[in-house]
């Protein structure tokens, strides 16, 4: 089936009556009953078999995790309590004390913050590229103890795309496990498992939920072997998604397709014209002719995503002017809800970096990150015009 109609298939498991319910049933319990030990020590064994207690697998999180292995075609998922419980639950359960890991060099600040403190307190080497170039790659991973390659299919916040089929195809042929954060694209515009990715990785707060009313990760495996060997760590570490939140992300699944193709429309819509207008320096958006990844991304996704940034010609105190005078959009955090929101990544998701990082990773100090939403785009554009002639007003006091 197209993936439109599997995100509104979404799976249910077989109900004991005749019948059984159109949506997944909310299974908000944190044990299970059991009439023998035998039973319940055979259903210790795995990530697969009865239930037992929810932090180990739970119905309601399973059909969560079966449906996100369908629409990335995986052969398996676990899912997290949030995204950086997913990023942070597969690093801690794949490296080791010495262990190398290459990464690309404009990646979420979380995942930056996360690497750093395993580079510091155990000594794990993290390598950074620029994710244009499989050789790159290739020379920083030529060594014994390089275990992973961490990619983003679009880079939060400058919209980069990297070479995923060269440098997947590098990785497996270094025996090197590749983990790909998918969650700006969403499997509506990438399915890197298809390109050769080993995991992929969702903040399902995002775009998969899409109503701004969840926590929640997930990871998904191209073999279902490398999910039953970290399935026993995430449990360790704990970080299991709540059976609420897993029933609320199921709930948007369904619509996923139609929304972001509102998102892209609105996004390469506003991108256009904010490329127009005298008060902006630059738009960094990949489905704009003239942006570093726009072959790269035209060739891998089949839409820009609904996430744009833009620098304002007055520098900090004018992106910091913008976002404080949009009404329809919203400043707050976060993104890949139905809402527009609008946010400032040197002071907010990517405040773990120096001056020094925010420029190697192209984030410029006025830079202002837009999360597009599903609204009426002229609505969004009127907006996001006074605001600007606003933050000019103001810059040039």
């Amino acid at each position: 089936m197209e993936l439109n109609t599997r995100a509104v298939h979404v799976v249910n498991e077989p109900f004991p009556s005749g019948s059984r319910p159109l949506s997944v049933p909310l299974v908000q319990s944190s044990a299970f009953a059991f009439e023998s030990a035998a039973e319940l020590a055979d259903a210790m064994a795995g990530p697969d078999g009865q239930y037992v207690y929810s932090r180990r697998g739970n119905p309601t999180v399973r059909a969560l995790e079966q449906t996100l292995a369908g629409l990335e075609g995986g052969a398996g998922a676990l899912a997290f309590a949030s995204g950086m419980g997913a990023i942070s639950g597969i690093l801690f359960a794949l490296l080791r004390p010495g262990d190398r890991v290459v990464a690309q060099r404009c990646l979420y600040g979380g995942t930056h913050a996360v690497l750093a403190d395993l580079a510091e307190r155990y000594g794990i080497e993290v390598v950074r590229i620029s994710g244009d170039d499989p050789a790159e790659f290739e020379a920083a991973a030529v060594h014994p103890a390089t275990r992973l390659l961490v990619l983003e299919t679009i880079a939060n916040p400058t919209g980069q795309v990297p070479d995923l089929p060269g440098l997947l195809a590098a990785a497996r042929t270094l025996g090197v496990t590749s983990v790909v954060d998918n969650s700006l694209a969403s499997p509506v515009l990438c399915r890197p498992l298809e390109h050769g990715a080993d995991i992929v990785v969702h903040s399902t707060t995002k775009y998969l939920s899409g109503h701004s009313d969840v926590l929640g990760g997930a990871a998904v495996f191209a073999d279902d072997g490398l999910r039953r060997r970290i399935w026993p760590r995430t449990v360790e570490l704990g970080a299991c998604a709540d059976p609420f939140a897993a029933w609320l992300t199921l709930r948007g699944i369904p619509t996923l397709p139609l929304r972001m193709r509102e998102h892209c429309a609105n996004a390469v819509a506003l991108a256009e014209r904010l490329a127009a207008h005298p008060g902006v320096a630059a738009v960094h958006y990949p489905w704009l002719p003239g942006h570093p990844s726009y072959e790269r991304a035209r060739k891998a996704l089949s839409g820009g995503g609904g996430l744009l940034s833009f620098e304002l010609t007055g520098g900090r105190e004018a992106g910091r002017a913008f976002i404080e005078r949009v009404r329809v959009a919203t400043l707050a955090l976060s993104l890949g809800g139905v809402e527009t929101l609008v946010t400032h990544p040197a002071s907010t998701s990517h405040r773990e970096l120096d001056e020094a990082a925010l420029g190697a990773a192209g984030i410029a100090p006025g830079l202002v990150r837009m999360s597009v939403g599903i609204e009426d785009v002229e609505d969004l554009w009127a907006d996001v015009e006074q605001a600007l002639g606003w933050a000019s007003e103001q810059t040039c006091e």
